[in-house]
């Protein structure tokens, strides 16, 4: 929100009251308190009928340090809260006449008392941003509502990221951005997923802990800061460090939740019904069986809303017209080793059996005259659950279990973002900042019921929104895109942002969900698709069934799910390294790259995991363009070596795209590529990329529940490789990719490969030694 009329002026009437005057500093063994007044106090009397602000300063844990600004504190603050993960932090704090000075691990706050108001945020010793002259005000409008603003410094050249999963430009500066969750699909501004946390360039993070709405204007109404505001009389951020981007994102993540691990059969192909078109079991059968006749490894099938019968959603019952067996359905599809996935969203139709259930209860949303909050927009006369009361959560989950028992292994969990505020809750919770905050309610209760049923470690959601701690619930997709290159585009930029605001996994409509796509765009879109961390196949008012495309469409459907389900060794160690970093697999340039101005901006491409750099292909031509850090980089699938730290410019059938590893990678390559979850330890072959003289490269391969099973290391000196592997009890190989032949191996026998040398380890060998020509 803007309060300003250019630099110098004050929008007409809005009060505008800044900290001036720095009147005293208290402190504790782990908090100080800044008093302020907003004019400067010659004299005694000035400190009559005046404003004195306050600034609160601590830490939850190290490298982060919490600051919280606010006028009167007496007003009371309903919930909901973000949930927060505080732990035992070692705080130190220095006061003198010229300075007070908080640190927290490497991260310090420094306020310099006879400067007016100029506080500095700095780590290991460099200041990273600060909060200087006419920054952070009390404001309140003509309407004499509150408003409480900060505005941090954005250096030059610096870039913000994150804010969520948004579709405008990937860089975030001189755009305004309203957390506030909104139906908008991904062509506009507005975002399913509005995360109050932006990443800086510069190696640090800004998390504003309020529920609510959060508006920003970076490098926007102020063009050297990042402004956000909220309604109401106090601020509160947190400014999180680190020693490089990741770090950051792990800390924010040990704030707000680590992501949960999704089950290793969710990494494979899903296919589901689309929206609104016609379906019974012969149709699910047929697609189902199609796949399987054209050898499409399928791991999920999902049904959408016309599961249950229309004007009725949710009452969580199988339409009996279409579906007279559902038990039965369930289990012939699970016996073609099938996971079932069903659509569901936290709404009672009127017509619902459920609504009068929940009516009768007190387990809807209720409007402040005690009536059930209904409209019409989706469902006719529909009610809204209220998960802030207990015995409303019971019953929401009773009747997720049933479906569960018949075989249901997942949840889509539409919507969520379409959240009154002129209604009252059960523990009264404010309804505006239930707002945003309903989601995590919503996908939290559906999350606790899986795993309650099926057990920890197997639950999983399609969830499309999202608020700050909805990364513990895996699985988020992007919502309603297009059939269009430019959509695709854009969903790329929204995974890119979420990745950025601490979510780990990440999917979207493959070809688009609107409309349908011509042949090109479907399969272009397969090769990104597959190439995520999660690939599902929907749509609105058409099947996705590859063949209803052309012929050439079911290849490429097939070559890229079997290369998918190949690396998965390597895939599900990175999603382990998502659970416990907080690192989103799907992952930004400049994450892997912070050093290098290049990626700073680039949004057209992504790295999967650590090693793996994807270039999606956005028009019919097949022409590319992409970027390579430093370093001889391979092309997993053509094999070609190009050098790194330049542009590349290239034209590619469906079949291949700019997939390229990494220098100085070992990629662990399963067995098996026709299903997702298998032993991805028995039989892998760890290929070695371009390892330079000096470098050394790792493996670790876990099983699929995320126990460690071998650890490979290589190292080179001149020209002898030495592997060393720990935990090998199944047998593995060794693939020096782009090498021919080999002088020698000691402790193991090469062969020619396809992609070069292949080394057998002798029986039982911890060590092997290779000798290079």
């Amino acid at each position: 929100m803007k309060f300003t009329d250019g630099y110098w002026l004050i929008r007409e009437g809005y009060n505008v009251q800044n900290p001036a005057d720095i009147r005293d500093i208290t402190h504790t063994s782990d908090s100080m308190t800044v008093f302020a007044a907003t004019k400067i106090i010659a004299t005694k009397g000035d400190t009559l009928n005046g404003t004195l602000l306050k600034a609160d300063f601590s830490s939850p844990m190290p490298d982060v340090i919490r600051v919280k600004l606010f006028h009167h504190k007496g007003k009371v603050n309903k919930g909901p809260a973000f949930e927060l993960f505080p732990s035992d932090t070692d705080v130190q704090i220095s006061v003198d006449e010229e300075t007070a000075v908080l640190t927290s691990g490497q991260l310090t706050v420094q306020v310099n008392r006879k400067q007016g108001w100029n506080i500095d945020f700095n780590y290991a010793g460099k200041r990273i941003t600060g909060s200087g002259w006419r920054a952070p005000a009390y404001i309140q409008d003509p309407d004499k509502k509150a408003y409480y603003r900060e505005q941090l410094d954005l250096g030059v050249g610096e870039y913000i990221y994150g804010l969520g999963e948004r579709f405008t430009p990937f860089v975030k500066n001189g755009q305004v951005v309203e957390i506030w969750n909104e139906d908008g699909g991904t062509s506009s501004e507005q975002s399913y997923k509005n995360i109050p946390f932006y990443l800086s360039s510069k190696g640090y993070g800004v998390f504003v802990n309020h529920p609510e709405k959060v508006s920003y204007e970076i490098a926007s109404e102020n063009v050297s800061r990042v402004q956000f505001s909220v309604e109401g009389e106090y601020l509160e951020y947190f400014i999180i460090g680190g020693a490089t981007p990741k770090d950051v994102l792990d800390n924010y993540t040990k704030l707000t939740g680590k992501p949960a691990l999704p089950p290793a059969w969710t990494f494979g192909l899903w296919l589901t019904t689309s929206f609104t078109t016609d379906y019974d079991e012969a149709t699910v059968n047929h697609f189902v069986d199609g796949m399987a006749e054209r050898d499409l490894p399928l791991s999920v099938f999902h049904f959408d809303c016309f599961w249950m019968k229309e004007y009725q959603w949710c009452d969580f019952e199988w339409d009996k017209d279409m579906f007279p067996d559902p038990e039965g359905m369930l289990r012939r599809l699970k016996d073609k080793g099938l996971k079932i996935c069903a659509w569901i969203n936290p709404y009672i139709a009127e017509k619902s059996y459920l609504f009068d259930e929940g009516m009768e209860n007190g387990y809807l949303v209720k409007t402040p005259d005690g009536s059930v909050w209904q409209w019409d927009l989706w469902q006719a006369g529909m009610g809204l659950v209220d998960f802030t009361n207990p015995d409303a959560v019971k019953w929401y989950k009773s009747k997720l279990e049933v479906l569960i028992d018949q075989g249901v292994d997942c949840f889509k969990t539409d919507f969520g973002e379409r959240i009154p505020t002129n209604v009252v809750y059960f523990d009264g919770s404010d309804p505006v900042k239930m707002h945003n905050y309903y989601t995590f309610l919503y996908n939290k209760a559906v999350f606790e019921v899986l795993e309650d049923k099926l057990g920890k470690g197997e639950a999983a959601l399609f969830a499309r929104s999202a608020t700050v701690g909805g990364q513990q619930f895996p699985v988020h997709w992007g919502g309603d895109c297009s059939a269009t290159y430019e959509s695709m585009a854009e969903t790329v930029r929204g995974g890119l942002s979420l990745g950025l605001s601490g979510f780990g996994f990440w999917s979207h409509d493959i070809s688009g969900f609107e409309n349908t796509a011509p042949p090109d765009i479907y399969k272009r879109w397969v090769q990104f698709g597959l190439l995520s961390s999660h690939s599902r196949l929907h749509g609105s008012t058409s099947y996705r069934v590859p063949w209803l495309f052309d012929e050439e469409a079911v290849d490429v459907v097939r070559k890229f799910t079997k290369l998918k389900c190949s690396i998965m060794p390597y895939l599900y160690n990175s999603a382990v390294e998502s659970t416990e970093r907080g690192l989103p697999m799907m992952r930004a340039m400049v994450l892997e790259y912070p050093q290098d101005p290049t990626c700073f901006t680039l949004d057209t491409q992504y790295m999967l995991g650590d090693s793996i750099l994807v270039a999606p292909i956005f028009n019919k031509e097949g022409d590319v363009q992409y970027y390579l850090p430093e370093g001889k980089w391979t092309n997993y699938l053509t094999g070609e070596v190009l050098e790194g730290n330049r542009w590349y410019s290239e034209n590619h059938g469906y079949m291949t795209l700019p997939m390229m590893i990494k220098p100085n990678t070992l990629l662990a390559v399963g067995k098996e590529d026709s299903r997702p979850d298998y032993d991805y330890a028995d039989g892998v072959s760890l290929h070695l990329f371009e390892l330079g003289d000096g470098a050394s490269a790792q493996a670790d391969i876990v099983n699929t529940l995320a126990e460690q099973e071998l650890s490979v290391t290589a190292s080179r000196s001149g020209n002898v490789i030495e592997v060393k592997a720990t935990g090998a009890g199944k047998p593995w190989t060794l693939v020096l990719r782009g090498i021919g032949e080999v002088a020698s191996v000691d402790q193991g026998m090469a062969a020619s490969g396809e992609h070069g040398a292949v080394i057998t380890p002798a029986a039982g060998a911890s060590s092997v030694t290779i000798t290079l020509k």
